[in-house]
């Protein structure tokens, strides 16, 4: 495996869950580039993996980066780590894997645990079509714009939010949508205290408001995709009404959707939201 970089996830709060291939590179390549070493070392003493640790993070990855491109090139091989989960996703790495592909340097996924897939995946929300928000900018007209943004788009939406900001967003977002909107709560996924709760963004936010619990550790939030930049007309509306009297949920988004020419999914969603 001389001259490649492994771009390797590793787990996100449960230590079983890193693949044996991830375990064999690991244990193969002749240096880890990690964003926090001390938490890093924790992981590998775990699971009995030896390899020299390098500190790659938001603060050396300029410098850092064209010293790790110098080993490969010579002939090393090199693995790139995050704190948890799947490195790049709203962690450093960009820089280097871009470096790399430039100086000719072999780039090599080794998949695994996704704070943001495992969230999509137990979110109880259309997963067709979805899109990754990240971190939201703290504060000011950048942090507006982006809540005006996932509040309209009709895909669903995944945000990664701070444990001591998790309550200002959602009384941010609260007003900005319908009463219908769900949005699922996930937090602390593969851990001892994992939670995950989907339903309407205000009783999620009450929920959150009298639970201190839910204000600690990491958080995934899954907003549902908006209906026709959010909610349908009054006429289309009705028509949603008058269709769940007389058809089964799923026959009744179909052809809510021919009449209307919105995504069926989206429309199951809205549907199953009034029909609680």
């Amino acid at each position: 495996m001389s001259g490649s970089l492994y771009v390797v996830s590793t787990p996100i709060g449960n230590l079983d869950d890193i693949t044996r291939r991830a375990l064999t590179v690991l244990g193969e390549v002749n240096w880890i580039a990690a964003e926090d070493t001390r938490h890093s070392q924790n992981l590998l003493g775990h699971v009995g993996v030896s390899t020299r640790l390098i500190s790659y993070h938001d603060h050396n990855e300029a410098q850092r980066t064209p010293e790790l491109v110098s080993r490969l090139r010579e002939g090393d091989s090199g693995a790139l780590i995050s704190d948890a989960g799947t490195p790049l996703v709203s962690d450093p790495g960009f820089r280097l894997v871009r470096a790399c592909q430039d100086a000719g340097v072999p780039v090599v996924p080794v998949p695994g645990a996704s704070a943001l897939l495992a969230a999509l995946a137990v979110a109880g929300q259309p997963s067709d079509r979805f899109q990754f928000e990240g971190f939201l900018p703290a504060k000011g007209a950048a942090r507006e714009r982006a809540l005006e943004r996932l509040a309209g788009s009709d895909a669903t939406t995944l945000i990664y939010e701070a444990p001591h900001r998790v309550l200002s967003l959602l009384e941010a977002l609260a007003p900005k949508v319908t009463a219908e909107r769900e949005l699922t709560l996930c937090r602390e996924l593969t851990k001892r205290f994992e939670t995950v709760r989907r339903g309407p963004v205000p009783e999620i936010l009450e929920w959150v408001r009298g639970d201190k619990d839910q204000q600690r550790g990491e958080l995934v939030l899954v907003l549902s995709p908006a209906v026709r930049g959010e909610v349908l007309d009054e006429r289309d509306r009705a028509l949603a009404r008058a269709l769940l009297e007389e058809l089964p949920l799923s026959r009744a988004a179909r052809v809510l959707a021919a009449h209307t020419g919105l995504k069926r999914q989206a429309l199951y969603t809205y549907l199953e939201a009034i029909n609680s």
